[in-house]
């Protein structure tokens, strides 16, 4: 595949694929700005959803959802809406992966956009309990998992869009893009969550039990029915797309499967394997950092927390998520210039040296608690981590995708992603707080360096895939 810089059209810069005679695909010139928009406005959408859902789950659903004096009890099953998209992840890297890998990568990331936005938007329309019943968590549990089902799609097909695309040499950069819709969903729905509980004079602890306050009345809903622009944005730039010049080339040589989950596990088990624990820390850190740091932050100092307030703590993750965000760019140059197997390998071992600082650095003695607490210092830590955060996520994009055939990537890369999201996500924020109660914060931080340790050995084993050809898998 040749790439060049074509004539930009209407002032955008455009990726041109040129036909060759080794039976490649080609496409017409396709504006770079647009596979970049195409790529990130879905990850966007789903760190928005998980960041918005999050803090809904907590503050809002408890209320409107669930019936019970035992408010504990109404969390945790407005906790359990949420870990139903977890289940349902895996499950449709499966389903939009096989069509992924059999119809396409534009279509498939069509539907994927289309099952989440849809069901996002439709939670800001639901009845509550005190309106039709039990018939409301019902409704609120099945779009929590029609969520999951396109979330579990979404991610592979964002991260193929944008490095099947890309010129050589440029992969992990080009690939990037998608990962930032991580910190950039992070900062629309806690920001967005931060204007509007002030606007209306919404206080988390205070008032999420007084069901005629106005954010519980309507004010909730607004930020789930605007999330329909994003989803009309998206849908907009992805129409406007051709296929990837790779899947043309599974088309033109006829190499499609007819089972390509049946296909993958034949061809590619070890390596799916190998991509699950390879990101395994990575959802661990990111985890820890956001909901497990949350939730230390501003516990009750009697509970062994910090005891910031929301509010406050809030502030403290915006400025950290900006770190995030920078470096994801840095982990994509770095990849392309030293190769992704070497820039994973010293970017997890530093993950590993900040886990086991947290003895050090993560105790209440130290970072002081309640309006004694030095948020400087809690931010500078946080946003450390965060960096770390955006500098292992960023090329992670490129390098579990580059480990799989053409015919299969799409349900392969889609299967790793998702699966260590259960073993790396679904159950961390519950085993860092079982850790920090009975241990403390430094067995939170010996829990991440031995997932760091667990990832650096499945990179070490695996190959570098810096050169590989994202046509020539055979």
């Amino acid at each position: 595949m040749t790439l060049s810089s074509g004539t930009p059209r209407t002032g955008e810069s455009v990726t041109t694929v040129s036909p060759d005679t080794t039976g490649r695909g080609s496409v017409p010139d396709v504006p770079r700005a647009r596979i970049i928009t195409a790529s990130l406005v879905g990850t966007t959408i789903e760190f928005y959803d998980f960041y918005l859902y999050a803090t809904a789950a907590v503050a809002v659903f408890p209320a409107l959802f669930f019936i019970g004096s035992d408010d504990t009890a109404k969390l945790l099953a407005s906790m359990a809406t949420f870990g139903a998209a977890f289940i349902a992840r895996p499950i449709g890297s499966v389903v939009f992966g096989h069509f992924g890998d059999r119809i396409g990568r534009k279509a498939t990331l069509v539907g994927a956009l289309l099952t989440m936005g849809i069901a996002t938007f439709l939670i800001g329309l639901l009845p509550t309990y005190h309106q039709v019943g039990l018939w409301a968590p019902a409704m609120l549990t099945i779009l929590r998992f029609t969520q999951g089902l396109g979330l579990g799609g979404e991610w592979s097909g964002a991260a193929l869009l944008a490095g099947e695309y890309a010129e050589d040499g440029k992969r992990a950069r080009a690939a990037m893009w998608p990962q930032l819709g991580a910190p950039f969903g992070f900062i629309l729905a806690n920001g967005f969550v931060l204007v509007l509980t002030s606007w209306l004079a919404f206080d988390s602890s205070a008032d999420k039990g007084n069901l005629n306050h106005i954010f519980m009345v309507w004010g909730w809903r607004i930020p789930f029915i605007l999330s329909l622009v994003m989803v009309v944005l998206g849908l907009y730039v992805r129409f406007k797309l051709e296929e990837t010049p790779v899947f043309r080339q599974v088309l033109q040589n006829d190499q499609k499967v007819k089972t390509p989950l049946v296909e993958a596990f034949k061809t590619a088990w070890w390596s799916m394997i190998q991509g699950t624990f390879i990101i395994y820390a990575c959802y661990v850190l990111f985890y820890i950092m956001t909901a497990w740091f949350l939730s230390y932050g501003i516990a009750k100092v009697e509970a062994g927390g910090l005891g910031i307030a929301y509010h406050d703590f809030l502030i403290i993750q915006l400025i950290s998520i900006v770190f995030f965000a920078l470096f994801i760019p840095v982990s994509g140059w770095w990849a392309d210039r030293a190769g992704r197997r070497t820039q994973q390998i010293v970017t997890t071992i530093l993950m590993g040296l900040f886990g086991l600082g947290f003895k050090f650095f993560l105790t209440p003695e130290l970072l002081g608690t309640g309006e004694h607490a030095n948020k400087v210092l809690i931010t500078v830590v946080l946003s450390v981590g965060m960096a770390i955060m955006g500098l292992s996520f960023g090329s992670m994009s490129a390098y579990l995708p580059e480990l799989y055939k053409s015919n299969v990537r799409y349900t392969a890369s889609g299967v790793a992603y998702n699966m260590a999201s259960i073993i790396g996500a679904a159950l961390t924020p519950f085993i860092a707080v079982a850790l920090n109660r009975a241990v403390g914060s430094a067995a939170v931080g010996w829990y991440l360096a031995f997932a760091a340790a667990v990832s650096v050995f499945f990179m070490a084993i695996t190959h570098e895939t810096k050169h590989v050809d994202l046509y020539d898998r055979d």
